[in-house]
């Protein structure tokens, strides 16, 4: 029972013999000797194999420990598809919030473009002998100059962006 137990553990920990013969300063054959049954550990090396091995002493005197491939892979995979769902679920929460940000930038663009209709570009009759006016009715001209060349393309890009941010059935 202790020989199988030792020699189970150490392979699941990916020790050779050598490996944890120097570990436990003792010669590979006595890790043989252990492994094969032919001899016994003493009470301290004993409790200096369980730390090596991390693993307690009763497990190392107890039962057979029997290597289980099978269920360590089923526990990576386990995990694995948990980390899968987490991170499609970011995925899609900042695909849903990218797509909300494009909606709002196009909103915003075409409240813009109304309020610039409805207003019929004010500071054409503004009296421009005040120099505060001047300089308002220069800026608001400049912004709607910018605007009106440059905002239909960010509509635009804004509109692709919604399309291609639309949840994939």
């Amino acid at each position: 029972m202790l020989n199988e137990n030792i020699k189970a553990i150490r392979k699941s920990k990916g020790l050779s013999q050598e490996e944890l013969a120097i570990k436990l300063n003792v010669v590979r054959q006595t890790i043989s000797k252990w492994e094969q049954g032919l001899s016994v550990p003493d009470s301290d090396m004993l409790i200096s194999i369980s730390k090596v091995l991390e693993t307690p002493v009763s497990t190392l005197l107890g039962e057979t420990v029997i290597e289980s491939k099978a269920d360590d892979l089923k526990v990576i995979c386990e995990k694995l598809e948990i980390i899968n769902l987490q991170l499609s679920q970011r995925k899609a929460a900042r695909r849903k919030i990218l797509r909300w940000l494009f909606i709002s930038l196009c909103a915003v663009i075409v409240t813009i473009y109304v309020a610039l209709i409805v207003l019929n570009s004010p500071y054409l009759g503004w009296d421009y002998n005040n120099p505060e006016t001047a300089v308002a009715g220069a800026a608001f001209h400049a912004f709607e100059w910018l605007f009106v060349r440059l905002a239909p393309f960010v509509l635009i890009a804004g509109i692709a962006g919604i399309f291609l941010t639309r949840k994939k059935v």
